[in-house]
C-alpha cells in the first residue's frame, strides 16, 4: 500500500500525467464532480452479473433484462449497461477501478457506507472517528465545495444537488454556504426557470418510494437547469437510486437506474460541449461513494460487515486528462485522492495545511 502523499502524487501523475505543469498552463476552469450512489465496479467493467440477471426474483418479470442487458461476451454486456461510459469516457478519458488488471480502487475509510464515503470524496481524507453513521449531523471537516466557495474567485459559483437528503449536513450548506438542492428541496427564488418550476410541480405530485431520497430524475433536472442558467464554476451531483434498489434486492431496477445514469452524465457531457463557458474548459469526475458484496444475498449490501464493499472504481475526462480509457496498470487508487486532484487542476495546492486546525477547532 502506497503511504497517503506519495498515492496522491501517483494518482495525479497516472490520471492526468501533468505534475510538471505550472498553474497557468492548465486548461481546466471548471469541475463537475459526479457519484453514484453504491454502483458495484463489476457493473461498471462487466455489464450485468450472470449471477444477478436469472430468474431467482431479483427481476421484475424473470428474463426482462436479458434482451437489453445480456450478452455472453462482457465488453458487449457494459456497453450495453452504460453506453456513454464506454463510447465516450473511455475513448476520450480515463477508468479506473478493473481489479481483473490489478487496478484497484478502494476507500481508504473502513466504513463502507455512504456519508464516510462521501465525506472521503469532498474533504480528501477519511475521518472514521467522527464520521461514522448516516445520521444528519453538520459535517466538522471543511469539504472541497467549501474552500473554493471561500475563494473570491469562485464564491457564489459552487453548487451542490444530490437525490438524499442528507447532502445539506455532509456539505455543511449552514456553515459553507454552499447552496445544496438534495432530498426534497424544491428550487427557490425569484428568478425561477420554466424547468425548474416544472420540477417543483412534478417533485411534490411524485414523491417516489423512499422517504429520504428522490427520484434521480428530478436531481438531475435542478442540476441541468442551474448548469444553464447559473452557470457554476464547480458543480457536485449525487445520484442515488441505485443504492436504494439494491438494498431492496431490486436487480432490475438497479441497472436500469445505472443505465439511466449513464445517460444523465451524457446530457451534462454534451450540454457542456456546446456551452462557451464550459467547452475544452471543463473536467468531470465522476466515482462512488463505497462498493458492495458479490454473492447472491450480499450484493444488495454494504458496510465494514461486507468484504468487498470497500472496492469502488473512478473516471476522468477533460482537458487536462489523457485519453488513455480503461487503466489496465497494477495500481492503488482512493477516492481521498479526488479533492487534491481537483485542487491540481485548478491551479492550485490543496489547502491541507490549514484543514486540520480548522477541523480539530470545529469538533471541540
Amino acid at each position: 500500500m502506497l503511504n497517503k502523499s506519495i498515492a496522491c502524487a501517483f494518482f495525479t501523475l497516472l490520471l492526468f500525467q501533468a505534475l510538471s505543469l505550472k498553474a497557468q498552463d492548465y486548461k481546466t476552469e471548471n469541475i463537475i464532480l459526479i457519484t453514484l450512489d453504491g454502483i458495484r465496479w463489476q457493473e461498471v467493467f462487466t455489464g450485468a452479473d450472470s449471477l444477478l440477471v436469472d430468474d431467482t426474483g431479483m427481476i421484475k418479470v424473470p428474463g426482462s433484462l436479458l434482451t437489453d442487458f445480456w450478452n455472453e461476451d462482457p465488453l458487449v454486456r457494459r456497453e450495453m449497461l452504460m453506453p456513454f461510459f464506454w463510447n465516450t469516457l473511455a475513448k476520450e478519458g480515463q477508468l479506473y477501478g478493473n481489479r481483473a488488471y490489478g487496478n484497484k480502487v478502494d476507500n481508504s475509510n473502513k466504513m463502507w457506507f455512504s456519508y464516510p464515503g462521501y465525506n472521503e470524496v469532498l474533504s480528501g481524507f477519511a475521518d472514521d472517528q467522527h464520521i461514522n453513521s448516516n445520521d444528519k449531523i453538520n459535517n466538522p471537516n471543511v469539504t472541497l465545495l467549501e474552500y473554493l466557495n471561500r475563494l473570491p474567485e469562485f464564491q457564489n459559483k459552487v453548487m451542490a444537488f444530490g437525490s438524499w437528503d442528507v447532502f445539506p449536513f455532509i456539505v455543511n450548506e449552514e456553515r459553507s454556504g454552499v447552496p445544496v438542492n438534495a432530498g426534497f428541496d424544491i428550487a427557490e427564488g425569484d428568478d425561477l426557470s420554466p424547468e425548474e418550476i416544472l420540477t417543483n410541480k412534478l417533485q411534490s405530485e411524485i414523491r417516489g418510494p423512499w422517504g429520504g431520497v428522490r427520484l434521480d430524475a428530478f436531481t438531475q433536472s435542478y442540476a441541468m437547469a442551474a448548469l444553464k442558467n447559473k452557470k457554476p464554476k464547480v458543480l457536485y451531483i449525487s445520484y442515488g437510486e441505485t443504492d436504494d434498489w439494491a438494498h431492496e434486492n431490486h436487480y432490475d431496477q438497479y441497472i436500469w437506474s445505472a443505465k439511466q445514469t449513464d445517460a444523465y452524465i451524457r446530457e451534462i457531457w454534451d450540454f457542456v460541449q456546446t456551452d462557451p463557458q464550459y467547452k475544452d474548459k471543463t473536467t468531470m469526475i465522476i466515482t462512488t461513494d463505497h462498493g458492495r458484496g458479490i454473492s447472491k444475498t450480499s450484493w444488495r449490501s454494504h458496510g465494514e460487515s461486507v468484504p468487498e464493499a470497500g472496492e469502488i472504481w473512478m473516471a476522468a475526462i477533460g482537458p487536462d486528462t489523457p485519453a488513455t480509457g480503461e487503466m489496465k496498470s497494477q495500481g492503488q487508487w482512493q477516492s481521498a485522492m479526488i479533492a487534491r486532484t481537483i485542487f491540481q487542476l485548478l491551479g492550485m495546492d490543496y489547502p491541507e495545511a490549514k484543514a486540520a486546525p480548522a477541523i480539530q477547532e470545529m469538533v471541540k
